[in-house]
């Protein structure tokens, strides 16, 4: 059947390639029995496609269930679901059938069934699997004829590594699975959406439409709607209440986007930082940071040594200054102590100046371990001593503190 008169009939509104794929798949698997999982954000209209494959469907002139697992009380989902006998729990005053029973010959819409109890999915997978169940309270076996189509806007995979959802129950849900794309992933639709909430709005509460200026259509298009379709409805019927001029610029829009970020990074916005990890991979990230500072300083030490001594020959001698005034260069400015210069040292070449750039470069390395014994001596003083809050305060581990302790001969008490 053409996609699009699909979409006339159930009041679809979008041209994306996604929602169409999305549609074409529950045609194709409609005439079949086969259990269908639909997978999507919460928002996005996932409680269409259950109706489309029930109406392309030998069933559909049985019944059509539709049932929000989320929005049962957990210790009456069985009931509801599978029926009970009189008497078998408090307030059970007559024999009821479940839905289950009642759906049979038709089709059962399982919304929200990652919500479902562990005992209630044990009880489901024998549905699928057998097509019988028992009511609460009673031994007797009933069989039914029901196509389950069920959906989630969770990660089924996570919850099954958590042990929230049965691993067996997903691969008989999921025997064909049809995936719903966000808002965001439908661009080109979202403006098509928001003239068609406008237009309805308007014309049952008999108002002019309201319309976008050009930039507050980008506006819209950029924002990354994490209430899908539901919020844009809501969003668009808000703004034709509440503004009085039925053409909305940027600035008024945006007052009705919740944290709305032009040029926010995707990566940040999608995933939050907790803020307790974040200060903990600091601390680890600075401890790192003035580690390799020490290392960069032994590194520069030791070339200058062999310079000294004589023991690089000359052709090596031009390149390893290049390397030691790149050293200087690419450390980062916010990892040398208050009062030390950032500024590259000139290092001319040894035919010219060897004694002269060689004592230059020695002061300057002696001025950084002047100050990092200062910095320790203070630390160990303020502490009276104790190693570990003195590394807590320097950001270093205890055995750095231990080995420049050791290196500077200091004395710590």
């Amino acid at each position: 059947m053409d996609v699009q008169r699909i979409k006339q009939r159930f009041g679809i509104i979008g041209n994306s390639v996604g929602l169409n794929r999305a549609i074409d798949i529950a045609v194709q698997v409609a005439p079949t029995d086969l259990s269908v999982l639909i997978s999507g954000e919460s928002g996005v209209g996932k409680e269409v496609f259950p109706q489309i494959i029930h109406n392309f469907s030998s069933r559909k002139h049985g019944s059509y269930i539709a049932v929000n697992c989320g929005a049962i009380p957990e210790g009456t989902i069985d009931s509801e679901l599978f029926g009970h006998e009189k008497g078998s729990f408090t307030g059970a005053y007559d024999s009821r059938k479940g839905y289950f029973e009642v759906a049979n010959g038709g089709t059962i819409f399982l919304d929200e069934v990652a919500e479902l109890p562990l005992s209630t999915q044990v009880r489901l997978l024998r549905v699928l699997e057998a097509g019988e169940f028992l009511r609460v309270g009673s031994s007797k076996t009933i069989r039914t004829n029901v196509r389950v189509i069920a959906a989630t806007n969770v990660d089924i995979q996570k919850a099954i590594s958590e042990g929230k959802f049965r691993e067996d129950l997903f691969y008989r849900l999921n025997t064909v699975p049809v995936y719903i794309p966000s808002l965001r992933e439908r661009k080109e639709d979202i403006y098509l959406l928001f003239r068609k909430f406008a237009v309805d709005f308007a014309e049952t509460n008999r108002m002019p439409p309201i319309s976008l200026t050009e930039d507050a259509k980008q506006v819209l298009l950029n924002y990354r709607w994490p209430g899908n379709i539901r919020q844009l409805k809501n969003i668009t019927e808000q703004i034709s209440v509440i503004e009085t001029n039925r053409e909305i610029d940027t600035n008024t829009i945006r007052g009705y986007l919740p944290d709305y970020y032009e040029n926010k990074l995707p990566a940040l916005y999608d995933s939050p930082i907790d803020q307790k990890t974040f200060n903990t991979e600091r601390e680890i990230l600075y401890k790192i940071l003035f580690d390799m500072k020490s290392d960069m300083g032994d590194l520069k030490k030791l070339v200058l040594d062999l310079m000294q001594k004589g023991t690089i020959d000359d052709d090596l001698h031009e390149n390893n200054a290049r390397i030691i005034q790149k050293l200087y260069q690419e450390e980062s400015p916010g990892l040398h102590p208050d009062g030390i210069s950032d500024k590259p040292i000139e290092i001319k070449k040894e035919e010219d100046a060897n004694i002269q750039d060689t004592e230059e470069i020695i002061e300057e390395s002696l001025s950084l371990e002047e100050k990092e014994k200062e910095l320790i001596l203070k630390a160990l003083q303020k502490h009276k001593g104790k190693r570990k809050y003195a590394a807590q305060e320097l950001g270093i581990s205890e055995r750095t503190l231990y080995r420049k302790i050791k290196e500077y001969n200091l004395n710590e008490d």
